[in-house]
């Protein structure tokens, strides 16, 4: 009798972990990022959503974990974006957050990191979320300006 309950465990979990792999696997992306120099991406697009970037829900991705990269691509992004009138922006990591599920993350999943960014003249600082493993199109979140 144990032997039948073990065995119907461990075909649940098999099933179980199979079935969550292949989720894991739709949600991922791996888009190429395009670099303008060392520092810097090419984003040409302002976001028409407003959870864009704002939202642990709909961070920007900018991947590079796989190739070491990943706090350098957030900061690449970060770099890319200007106030609403042009202004240049300051920013910091304010940490980590936010686990969500990505095929290139560990065990399927990873974390994202919060940035908080503000630019002269702006009355208060925005918090920016960003994902290093999983990688996309590229826009700056409403409200922000592109850098030339």
């Amino acid at each position: 009798m144990k032997k039948i309950v073990l065995l119907i465990l461990v075909c649940i979990a098999t099933i179980a972990c199979s079935s969550s792999k292949s989720a894991i696997k739709e949600t991922s992306k791996n888009q190429a990022q395009i670099l303008v120099n060392e520092y810097m991406f090419l984003v040409t697009e302002i976001s028409t959503d407003d959870s864009y970037g704002y939202s642990p829900k709909n961070a920007v991705e900018v991947g590079g974990v796989s190739e070491n990269e990943g706090p350098m691509n957030e900061r690449r992004y970060l770099n890319a974006l200007t106030g609403p009138n042009g202004e240049t922006v300051s920013y910091y990591r304010a940490g980590s957050c936010c686990p969500v599920k990505s095929e290139n993350g560990i065990m399927g999943h990873a974390m994202l990191d919060n940035y908080r960014v503000t630019w002269e003249g702006s009355k208060d600082t925005v918090s920016i979320y960003i994902n290093m493993y999983d990688s996309s199109k590229l826009k700056a979140p409403k409200g922000f300006g592109l850098r030339k």
